[in-house]
Parts: C-alpha cells; sequence; structure tokens
C-alpha cells in the first residue's frame, strides 16, 4: 500500500493506476462503516483495479463553532485498516496542500443543499463541494463510494457531478450500525457513557415513523420528534421529511420519503435516516 501526501504524487501514482479506479473519501478516524465502503469498492475495482482512500480532514467543511480541532486524526491506526482491508493506495494530505495561500475558489451547489444540514450549516456544503471537486480531479477515480447516513451529501454531490459533467459514477453502501442501532460515526467517541446510552433513540424514532399508519409527513416528522424528545440529554436540530429524490417538499409524484434528523448529545452532533415508501 503507498501512502502520499502531496496532490502532484497522488496524481502520478493513480495516472498508471490499474483500471478501474475507485476511490473511497474519508476524514480519517475510520470505523467499520468506512471498511464496509472500502470493500464495496474493491469489489467495484476487481483483482487489477485499484482502491485509493483519502483522508483528510477537511476544514472548509466545518464552521467557526464546530469541532474541527479535536476531530480524531489516529493516522497510523486509520492506515493499518487500510492495508488489512486491501487498499492500494492513501492519499493523506495536509491542508496547505489542498488549500494554499491565496485559495479563493470555492464549488457551490445551490438547490440539494438548501435544506437539513446545509440550512443549519452554512457553508458546510460548499467545503464538501469543494473538496471532493478536488480529490476527483487529482485521484481521477471511474468511481466513488460513499455511505448511506450522509444521505443528503450524496445528494448534493450526485448534483455536482451530474451538473458539472464529472465522469466518476457515485455508488452508495448502506448505513453500518451497532447492534443496538446507532449509526457508526467518527464522532460516537466523543459521547460520554450516559449520552452513548440514549443516542439509540434517534434510530428508534426514525423506524416509528418510517412505520407508522399516518402518512401526512407533518405527522410522521412530529411522531419522530416525540420519541427523541423521550430521550433527557438529547437536542434535536431538526427532523424533516422530504421527498427522496429531489429533498422538496414531497407532491402528488412523490414515490419514496427520507425522514432525517440531526441531534445533539452535549458537543457532539449526531445524524441519521430512514426511508419509506408513499403508499
Amino acid at each position: 500500500m503507498k501512502i502520499v501526501r502531496t496532490a502532484s504524487r497522488a496524481a502520478q501514482i493513480c495516472g498508471v493506476a490499474g483500471r478501474p479506479l475507485v476511490l473511497v473519501p474519508t476524514m480519517g478516524a475510520l470505523h467499520a462503516g468506512h471498511l464496509s465502503l472500502m470493500r464495496k469498492a474493491r469489489k467495484l475495482a476487481g483483482n487489477t483495479g485499484t482502491v485509493a482512500v483519502s483522508i483528510f480532514v477537511n476544514p472548509a467543511q466545518f464552521g467557526p463553532k464546530e469541532d474541527l480541532s479535536r476531530y480524531p486524526r489516529p493516522f497510523a491506526r486509520d492506515c493499518r485498516l487500510c492495508a488489512a482491508a486491501g487498499v492500494d493506495v492513501v492519499f493523506h494530505p495536509a491542508p496547505d496542500e489542498m488549500y494554499g495561500a491565496g485559495y479563493s475558489t470555492y464549488v457551490d451547489e445551490e438547490r440539494v443543499s438548501r435544506v437539513l444540514c446545509g440550512k443549519s450549516r452554512p457553508g458546510h456544503f460548499r467545503g464538501v463541494c469543494t473538496v471532493v471537486l478536488k480529490l476527483f480531479n487529482i485521484v481521477g477515480p471511474d468511481a466513488a463510494v460513499f455511505g448511506e447516513k450522509d444521505y443528503q451529501q450524496v445528494a448534493v454531490i450526485r448534483r455536482m457531478a451530474w451538473d458539472l459533467n464529472l465522469a466518476c459514477r457515485i455508488v452508495t453502501a448502506p448505513t453500518v450500525r451497532e447492534a443496538d442501532g446507532l449509526a457508526l460515526s467518527s464522532r460516537n467517541a466523543f459521547l460520554s457513557p450516559e449520552e452513548r446510552a440514549q443516542a439509540p433513540v434517534i434510530r428508534r424514532a426514525l423506524l416509528r415513523a418510517r412505520d407508522a399508519d399516518n402518512k401526512r409527513p407533518g405527522g410522521l416528522a412530529r411522531l419522530a420528534r416525540r420519541e427523541i424528545a423521550t430521550a433527557r440529554l438529547a437536542k434535536i436540530e431538526y427532523v424533516e421529511v422530504l421527498d427522496a429524490d429531489t429533498l422538496e417538499k414531497p407532491g402528488p409524484g412523490t414515490r419514496e420519503l427520507v425522514i432525517a434528523c440531526a441531534v445533539h448529545f452535549g458537543r457532539t452532533r449526531l445524524i441519521d435516516n430512514v426511508r419509506r415508501t408513499v403508499r
């Protein structure tokens, strides 16, 4: 497994790598969810292709009061996990490598990013789109694999890829969960024991809304909010029910809903979602 730290070296290595070349963009602090993305990438790449993983805590997607400084960075451990998963290339640039002096160019998706996390975290998806496009340009992947836990992120990246005529195919993999239903996240490590014990309420609330007889989006959202509110330490940022395809208000043509939420436990922000077929 090759570890590279500069864009020029990553482009050089990936430019002569076996095809297909599949990228898994991450911010590190890898867990079983990330490993499932790598396994999917390995399957897509096949025996003769190349799997590349980027490990970069992207400052452009963090707000001024968010957890950039305390985001975990266990790079040596991450590399061991990548090697065990059969990764061929790890791209681990420093912030100055990606955003040099005088950097002033950003990518802004203006429709799918307006709601949910985009509404509560202004500028977040500008940072996501910018770094993902830069990674695509540097590595040149045929496909990139993302997790479905970050539902809106995938939707925004798909929109960017379509709008900008990017050749990279966007592939998703299912959310990986703990035995009690909590979605795996690098931020779970920040939860206190009491917060961790209450956090599975998120999954319970989403499943209750998904399976409810109530068919009205507003009713489903209220049902999920009431369930989350039973956890004393939970602070709801949003619970929304939207068209799963457009992330807009459901209408007569809606075939599937996404029920998405962001919930804080202390300083730790957790997101999750489920989909529900319109019956």
